[in-house]
């Protein structure tokens, strides 16, 4: 039977593109999108309970599923509505620690697949916004901060059962939610990158994902894959 990986917003943008690549890899990809809330945890538990009984044992996760948005704090009329920044909060740090406790509890008895007895593989998405938030941004950086700030404690608990835990902090990428911005928008971020002076493309992301896989080093630890750009201020 074929090495499950499971990829949370599987079904466009970085989340597609992983699943492509790892299926030419051998494994056999099971996408949570829509019909699973990431922030309910009986979706999150039943969904993981079914795959490993239907599709065997869950070796990967890469947890792409999350949203982005744009409001400041203090608006013309009011201040952000709070159910706004629980929104954010909810899908991308909640929603990926949700998947990431029940997908490590199916790991932890699993049977090593190597000599280091590693069990699995857990790699997370934050976004360079964690560190270099602009205007705006408080909710999506809060949320992504949150995800790059859970790498090293998971990592430090689920050494004992032989999972690595991996944040990856993409910079400006080409995706669905990119494509939205007009062109001028679009021209003046490739600007900003230093090298190569472009958008990532998602088989970019997808290739640091089968790097993490491929790679028992990396463990603990968050990495940019941005091209060398730093966020400014924002409008």
């Amino acid at each position: 039977m074929k090495q499950v990986a499971l990829i949370t917003g599987g079904a466009s943008g970085l989340g597609k593109a992983t699943a492509e690549l790892l299926q030419t890899q051998g494994y056999q990809i099971v996408s949570l999108d829509l019909p699973c809330d990431v922030t309910k945890t009986e979706d999150v538990e039943s969904a993981i309970a079914k795959v490993m009984k239907e599709h065997g044992n869950i070796r990967v996760c890469v947890n792409c599923a999350g949203i982005i948005a744009g409001e400041r704090i203090i608006g013309f009329e009011a201040p952000m509505a709070l159910e706004h920044f629980k929104r954010v909060i909810d899908v991308n740090l909640i929603g990926t620690f949700n998947v990431m406790r029940c997908v490590s509890f199916a790991m932890r008895n699993l049977e090593p697949i190597n000599e280091d007895g590693e069990r699995g593989v857990i790699i997370n998405t934050a976004s360079i916004a964690a560190f270099e938030g602009q205007l705006g941004q408080v909710a999506y950086s809060a949320s992504k901060g949150g995800v790059a700030s859970m790498t090293l404690p998971a990592a430090r608990e689920f050494a004992d059962f032989g999972i690595r835990v991996v944040c990856i902090a993409p910079g400006l990428f080409q995706t669905p939610m990119m494509a939205h911005l007009p062109e001028a928008a679009q021209e003046k971020l490739k600007q900003e990158t230093l090298f190569p002076k472009r958008l990532g493309e998602a088989n970019e992301y997808a290739q640091c994902v089968l790097d993490i896989i491929q790679n028992p080093m990396y463990n603990g630890c968050t990495l940019r894959l941005d091209g060398g750009v730093r966020l400014n201020r924002g409008k």
